[in-house]
């Protein structure tokens, strides 16, 4: 075995040293360093150049979004600005066919407009979601499911870390993936609320069984502030009381957009925004507020610049060893049709995504596809939005999907029966990959306009 080891280039010897690791449980930052470190050790470069590319890998302006659109979700937790939009979408939507299902699905997209963190989504959603559901008939590993599935498309519905990520690594326009990813993001919530009707509970009472969810159903999750309300009043009211917090995603994308502040300074924007309408409008900003939430921001943004910082040196070796030539030219080699390639690409991607987080994913494979997508002539901003939806679907498959972690937390059921729920919400996330795949206007529509 060990003869076998040592006959691989060290580029691969560091991927298996990677991949070992990983089988140990040592987490996913220090796995990408130490095989890093071993592959720079047994091609004879010193830990001083370690340092420099680790400096070089995370002093990047763009890298700045990560943490200020994390801290901005959860400030917006933490204020009520959630439970308001909450609130407003249930009177909106709550009386439809599917009830709290359609309510679950349209806030989880639009939170996902406001955090860009799929895990951050659950936390901050997640219960009050969760309990709307079982009250109008889900069952409750389906509706952890739906949530766990609709906070994952938090890294396709702009403004999305992933896309930053993937922005900085593929030097392509963020402003331009963040418009791709619009369409494709609306569709995919279309996509899951066509689940609905496999997630009720058969006999689960009139509501349920008609699939119509009654006034008493739609208003039981928390207090109902308009109890004398005939439903244009409600909703009237409950828009006015969320306003500041519908109006986040206009704020943010709409200055991407018309050229006022470019993707990196918009997470600044929505942070200061965050804490305006919590502190001026709500005021529901105090210092313990504020201090857990930016704890809670530092710990999230940690996770994910250590593991970019030791990516920079994981991609380092792989461009040195020449991995991405080597492994490009074998996949080229496999079939001349690119729809071929395209679909290995994709299947790799979903199963490395079972295992790792989407970050990391990125980091260790791009480099080696990218080249692959320019030489196939592909436009690397629809190349971005196919990857963003593959590795949503990770953050909701076992053994390591994140999202079943923090449902199960919140819940207080099983990962097994978590990840069950989301079966039917993994197929309808596979439906939407292939039609953007083949079908590829429907993410550039916005960005040819």
């Amino acid at each position: 075995m060990f003869d076998i080891f040592g006959t691989l280039s060290t580029g691969s010897q560091m991927i298996s040293v990677f991949f070992l690791l990983l089988l140990l449980r040592v987490p996913v930052a220090f796995s990408l360093g130490l095989s890093a470190i071993y592959a720079m050790w047994h091609m004879g470069f010193g830990l001083d150049l370690a340092g420099d590319l680790i400096a070089t890998g995370i002093t990047k302006f763009s890298l700045l979004a990560i943490p200020f659109f994390i801290l901005a979700g959860t400030l917006m937790g933490r204020l009520g600005i959630a439970d308001r939009m909450i609130r407003f979408f249930r009177v909106l939507v709550g009386g439809l066919p599917g009830g709290m299902g359609i309510v679950g699905t349209v806030v989880c997209l639009f939170w996902g407009a406001v955090s860009g963190s799929g895990p951050a989504s659950v936390a901050a959603i997640g219960p009050m979601i969760i309990k709307g559901m079982e009250e109008d008939g889900y069952r409750k590993a389906y509706a952890a499911g739906l949530v766990c599935t609709g906070a994952a498309l938090s890294i396709v519905i702009p403004p999305s870390i992933g896309l930053v990520i993937y922005g900085v690594i593929a030097e392509t326009s963020i402003s331009k993936l963040f418009m791709a990813a619009i369409l494709p993001g609306l569709m995919m919530g279309g996509l899951m609320i066509v689940t609905l009707p496999w997630g009720r509970v058969k006999n689960a009472g009139a509501a349920g069984s008609s699939g119509l969810s009654s006034e008493p159903s739609v208003m039981s999750m928390g207090d109902n502030p308009y109890p004398q309300l005939g439903y244009a009043g409600r909703l009237w009211a409950s828009f006015k009381d969320s306003f500041w917090g519908l109006l986040t995603p206009v704020v943010i994308l709409g200055g991407i957009y018309a050229g006022v502040f470019t993707p990196t300074e918009a997470a600044l924007v929505a942070t200061i925004y965050a804490l305006l309408v919590g502190a001026v409008i709500y005021k529901t900003l105090s210092i313990k507020k504020l201090y857990e939430a930016v704890s809670d921001a530092a710990a999230s943004s940690a996770v994910v610049m250590l593991v970019v910082a030791y990516a920079s040196l994981f991609g380092w070796v792989v461009t040195v060893d020449d991995l991405v030539g080597t492994y490009s030219s074998m996949l080229l080699g496999m079939s001349n049709n690119e729809w071929v390639v395209l679909l290995v690409i994709m299947l790799i991607l979903l199963i490395i995504g079972m295992f790792m987080d989407a970050v990391t994913v990125m980091f260790i494979s791009l480099p080696v596809f990218l080249p692959i997508v320019h030489q196939l002539g592909w436009d690397p901003v629809w190349f971005g939005v196919l990857v963003m939806i593959n590795l949503s679907i990770g953050l909701i498959t076992p053994p390591v999907g994140i999202n079943l972690y923090v449902a199960a937390n919140v819940t207080g059921l099983s990962i097994e029966k978590i990840a069950r729920g989301t079966f039917i919400c993994v197929g309808a996330c596979l439906v939407g990959l292939a039609l953007v795949a083949f079908f590829p206007q429907i993410s550039m529509f916005l960005v040819s306009q």
